[in-house]
C-alpha cells in the first residue's frame, strides 16, 4: 500500500510539471495566432476543439452522484476555462507582459488560501517562504530585460482576478475529485461550461475569425497544439495531478511557468538568458522545493461543503 501510494505520488507530480511544461510553451503559439486572431476568438476556437476530442475519446455521459454537484462543474468552467485565460489576455492589453506574468503566477498563493478555508488544512510557514522566493525569482525573469516596474490598475486588478479565479477553479477540482468522477469525463464537462460561458462573450466582441486565416497550415498547427495537447490533454494530466497530489502541491508547479517560457524564448526565438534571470530560476527552483514539502495536515476531517454536497 505505501508503495503504491508513493508511487500515485510520483505519478501526480510528473503529471503536474508535464501540464506546466506545455503550458509555459503556449505563448509561442498564441503569439503566431495574435496575427490572425483576436484573443477571445483563440480561446473559443481552442476549448470548442478541445471538448470535441474529449467527446470523441470518451462519449460517455458524466452520470452525477448529485444534482448540487452540477453547480461545482458551472463555477470551474467558469473560473478555470473562461475567466482565468480572458482576464489574462485582457490584461495585457492594459498591462505590460512582465506586470500580468507576476502577477498571474501568485495563484497558488490563493489555491492555497482557498483550500485552508474550504477544506479546514493548516499552511506550513515554509509554503509563504516558497512563495516569497519563488515571486521574487518570477520578478527578476520578468524584469529581467530591464523594464522597468509600473502600475497599470486596469491591467493588473484583471491579472490578480486571473489568478484568483485560477485558485477557485483548483479548489472546486479537488472537491470533484472527492467525488471519483472519471478524470476524462470530468473534464470534458468542465470545458462544456467554459464554452457556454464564452459564448456571450465572443458574440459581444464580434467573433468571425477569417475562413482564409484558418486555412493557412501554421495557424491550424498552433491551434491544433493549443486545442488538442494544452487544453485537452493537460486539463486532463491536470485535474488527475490534483486527484493524485492535492490542489496546493499541483499549484506551486505553477510557479515553473515563466521558466519555461525563458527556456523556450532562447530556444525557439534566439533571445538571451540573462545573469538575471538564471538567478531568478534559482530562485523559483528554492521556492518550488519550499513550498512541496510535506503535504498540509487536515484540522478536520469534515470540510463545510460536505452537507451542501450531499443534499439532493
Amino acid at each position: 500500500m505505501i508503495i503504491m501510494s508513493q508511487q500515485k505520488s510520483w505519478t501526480g507530480h510528473l503529471l503536474a510539471l508535464f501540464t506546466v511544461s506545455v503550458w509555459g510553451t503556449t505563448f509561442i503559439s498564441t503569439k503566431v495566432l495574435l496575427r490572425s486572431f483576436t484573443p477571445v476568438e483563440i480561446l473559443l476556437i481552442r476549448f470548442v476543439l478541445g471538448f470535441a476530442a474529449l467527446t470523441v475519446v470518451r462519449p460517455r455521459r458524466l452520470h452525477l452522484q448529485s444534482r448540487s454537484h452540477e453547480w461545482y462543474f458551472v463555477g470551474a468552467g467558469l473560473t478555470g476555462c473562461m475567466l482565468y485565460y480572458l482576464m489574462e489576455n485582457v490584461s495585457l492589453s492594459y498591462s505590460t507582459a512582465s506586470n500580468v506574468g507576476v502577477i498571474v503566477s501568485s495563484a497558488p498563493l490563493f489555491t492555497a488560501l482557498f483550500t485552508a478555508i474550504c477544506f479546514r488544512e493548516r499552511l506550513r510557514p515554509s509554503f509563504f517562504l516558497g512563495f516569497c522566493a519563488a515571486i521574487a525569482g518570477i520578478g527578476l525573469i520578468s524584469f529581467g530585460g530591464g523594464d522597468a516596474v509600473r502600475v497599470n490598475p486596469i491591467g493588473d486588478v484583471l491579472a490578480l482576478i486571473g489568478a484568483i479565479a485560477w485558485g477557485v477553479y483548483s479548489v472546486l477540482c479537488r472537491k470533484l475529485s472527492e467525488y471519483n468522477y472519471p478524470t476524462l469525463e470530468m473534464t470534458r464537462h468542465i470545458f462544456f461550461y467554459g464554452v457556454l460561458f464564452m459564448l456571450p462573450v465572443a458574440w459581444l466582441q464580434g467573433f468571425s475569425p477569417a475562413p482564409a486565416a484558418l486555412c493557412q497550415p501554421v495557424n491550424l498547427l498552433n491551434l491544433a497544439f493549443l486545442s488538442f495537447c494544452a487544453s485537452a490533454l493537460c486539463f486532463v494530466t491536470w485535474n488527475t495531478a490534483v486527484k493524485r497530489i492535492g490542489a496546493i502541491r499541483a499549484s506551486v508547479y505553477i510557479y515553473l511557468s515563466p521558466v519555461i517560457t525563458v527556456v523556450c524564448a532562447a530556444l525557439f526565438l534566439s533571445e538571451h538568458i540573462t545573469r538575471r534571470s538564471l538567478l531568478g530560476t534559482i530562485l523559483v527552483v528554492l521556492g518550488l522545493l519550499l513550498s512541496e514539502g510535506r503535504a498540509p495536515r487536515k484540522k478536520e476531517r469534515n470540510d463545510p461543503w460536505s452537507k451542501v454536497s450531499e443534499k439532493n
